[in-house]
This record gives C-alpha cells, sequence and structure tokens, in this order.
C-alpha cells in the first residue's frame, strides 16, 4: 500500500515538472522603452511604448479575429488634471498554428509599439509626473495558450507652463506728429 502511495506523489510530481517545462520560465512580454513625454498644458504630446515578446511566443493582437481570445490591451491611470488620448497598437500578422491550423490567429511577436497621447489640462500644474498602468496580454507557443498576465507599466510626464504670446499694443499716435 505504501509503494503505491509513494509511486502516486513520484507521478504527480513528474507530471507537475513537465507542465513547468511547458509554461513560460518568466515573462514573456517585457517593456524595452517608455520614453517620457515633455508637453505644455493645454496642448498634447505622444509617447512609443516599445515592448518584446519572448522568442518561442506570440501574443493575441489588441483585435483578435476570434471573440473569445484575449486582446493585447493597455490600461493607464493617469494623473489629475492629465487626460489619456488615443492609444494606437500596431496591425497585427495572422499566423496559423497547430492548435487552429484552419483559422489563422492575429498576433504580435518580436517587438511591437504602441504610441500614447496625452494631454494635460490648463489648470495642471507645471512639474514632473508619473503615468503607470499595465499593459495585459495572453502568451501563447505553437502549442498552446497560457493565462493572461499583466505587465506593468510606467513613464515620465513633464509638463510646462504654456508659452504666453504677448501682443504689443500700439499706443495711439498723438494727432500732433508729422
Amino acid at each position: 500500500m505504501r509503494t503505491f502511495g509513494t509511486m502516486g506523489a513520484m507521478l504527480l510530481l513528474l507530471g507537475a515538472a513537465q507542465g513547468q517545462e511547458l509554461a513560460p520560465s518568466g515573462p514573456s512580454v517585457s517593456l524595452l522603452s517608455a520614453p517620457g513625454v515633455v508637453v505644455t498644458r493645454g496642448s498634447s504630446a505622444s509617447t512609443e511604448l516599445r515592448f518584446r515578446v519572448a522568442a518561442g511566443y506570440h501574443i493575441n493582437s489588441n483585435k483578435p479575429h476570434d471573440e473569445f481570445l484575449i486582446p493585447t490591451a493597455l490600461k493607464l491611470n493617469a494623473p489629475t488634471d492629465i487626460i489619456v488620448g488615443r492609444v494606437t497598437y500596431p496591425p497585427g500578422q495572422d499566423m496559423a498554428f497547430e492548435f487552429s491550423p484552419a483559422q489563422p490567429i492575429n498576433v504580435y511577436s518580436g517587438d511591437f509599439n504602441v504610441m500614447v497621447k496625452v494631454r494635460p489640462l490648463r489648470t495642471v500644474m507645471a512639474g514632473n509626473y508619473v503615468m503607470r498602468g499595465k499593459l495585459r496580454y495572453q502568451a501563447c507557443d505553437n502549442r498552446a495558450c497560457y493565462p493572461p498576465k499583466n505587465l506593468p507599466v510606467e513613464f515620465g510626464i513633464k509638463v510646462g507652463k504654456a508659452v504666453v504670446k504677448k501682443t504689443h499694443r500700439r499706443s495711439p499716435q498723438s494727432p500732433h506728429v508729422r
């Protein structure tokens, strides 16, 4: 009876070890660069966030073809009085895989960029701010997909005072000047 219990435990451990070999060993997407944004109050500016999908993996694009696939999505928590404008994702690439040979899946692999537009309101104080958020994605390899993950994202915003254009008023000319 003890031998059976020991063998069962060994089989469970072996199965768990094999499962670990299939799962990604770490984050399968990383943030390569998130340049800060310099912008004046009341105007807008964009930054390009660069991401890398680990070799051997792909992630669903922002607009996967199947409604049941989890799209890649950037969610940002803006500091007070700073508005997140348009977030622009690159087009994905249609690829067929062993688990879906008849229906190509729209994916990102390798490096890809996401553009983010920000606009501080005119009332925001000039200074340095930090935009924080997360990139939600689902990584897959050629055989299977893994549970969705969230990658923390952070970049700086330097808000400057709006340039005030001074208009020079002409003083009325005296009728006595010839």
